[in-house]
């Protein structure tokens, strides 16, 4: 298989920065894209400009194998400009059509848990998110965890407890560590392709040792 070298879109969020860690102590070469900001000068392994520049785009995904799409946002972020059609669905349209042209040969997307029946605004936009990778021409592997544990996030409480208790698995509040690692798997080997992890399949994958 090609060495792999990851591009992570959504570098700056609280998974992103947990991946490309994890990835840079795995040594597997890694490129963080975040989004301009004034005065911010691009660190190490970073690169600054907005996923609407295709130009841009398509020089930093060359040489790259893989394009991890983390990007989402929040009503609370709307007051800035940010909206479900920009941010989840319009950078992942723009990211696999500039994958496609550089050569990219697998696309990772983190969705959400109940993409598959989408009811509402948040769960629409992961759908068409998710349609966007499914059709765009390179092999895939699509991630729909629950709540997130971990960096200040937190379930409703008794949350976990109720899922566990109600054999609700694909509900169970995943820590953002855990993800983290099945995501730099995923890219790191490549798989599973045209797969969707939701439920026992994306436990299974997190948790390899409790298989």
């Amino acid at each position: 298989m090609t060495p792999r070298r990851l591009f992570v879109a959504g570098s700056s969020g609280a998974t992103g920065r947990l991946v490309v860690n994890l990835a840079g102590s795995l040594a597997i070469p890694c490129i963080a894209h975040v989004r301009p900001k004034p005065g911010r000068i691009p660190g190490p392994g970073q690169v600054v400009f907005e996923l609407s520049d295709r130009p841009a785009l398509v020089t930093a995904l060359r040489g790259c194998t893989t394009v991890l799409q983390l990007i989402g946002t929040m009503r609370s972020r709307f007051a800035s400009g940010d909206t479900y059609e920009t941010s989840d669905v319009g950078t992942t349209r723009a990211l696999v059509e500039a994958a496609r042209a550089a050569g990219v040969d697998h696309l990772v997307l983190l969705s959400s848990v109940g993409a598959g029946r989408p009811v509402g605004a948040y769960l629409r936009a992961k759908a068409a998110a998710e349609a966007l990778v499914r059709d765009g021409g390179i092999p895939w592997t699509i991630f729909r965890p629950s709540a997130f544990i971990g960096v200040g996030r937190r379930p409703p409480p008794g949350f976990a407890s109720l899922t566990r208790f109600l054999g609700l698995r694909r509900y169970q509040p995943i820590p953002l560590e855990v993800l983290a690692e099945g995501l730099v798997r995923s890219a790191a080997e490549r798989a599973p392709l045209e797969t969707v992890l939701e439920g026992d399949a994306l436990w299974a994958w997190v948790t390899p040792s409790s298989r």
